[in-house]
């Protein structure tokens, strides 16, 4: 994929779960955006963070202490992970569940 294709596609990921996080009580989950990076901080100050890596092509996504990389499944279209084929938003998802313990959608 080329450098353009992969910063469009990362971008794209990362404004969707932005706008995701916009839509919780900020008393809950509050998200920011910088270049390249969404942070999710909850109300215990505990914070995930989704980033893109312009060098290896990916998005790497960080909760507590467990890490994840994805790679772009073009014919997809969407994050997968490289160990198990996870889905990026889906995992986001489960994570915020998890740590809110109450069920939320993932991001659309």
């Amino acid at each position: 994929m080329d450098r353009q294709t992969y910063l469009r596609t990362a971008d794209a990921c990362l404004e969707r779960i932005a706008r995701w996080a916009d839509n919780f009580d900020p008393d809950e989950l509050e998200g920011t955006s910088t270049d390249g990076v969404v942070t999710l901080e909850f109300a215990d100050r505990t914070r995930f963070v989704l980033n893109r890596q312009t060098a290896t092509n990916q998005m790497w996504f960080a909760a507590g202490a467990r890490a994840w990389h994805y790679s772009l499944d073009e014919s997809k279209g969407t994050w997968l992970d490289d160990k198990d084929g996870h889905e990026l938003l889906a995992r986001v998802a489960e994570v915020v569940s998890t740590k809110l313990k109450k069920p939320v959608p993932a991001p659309a």
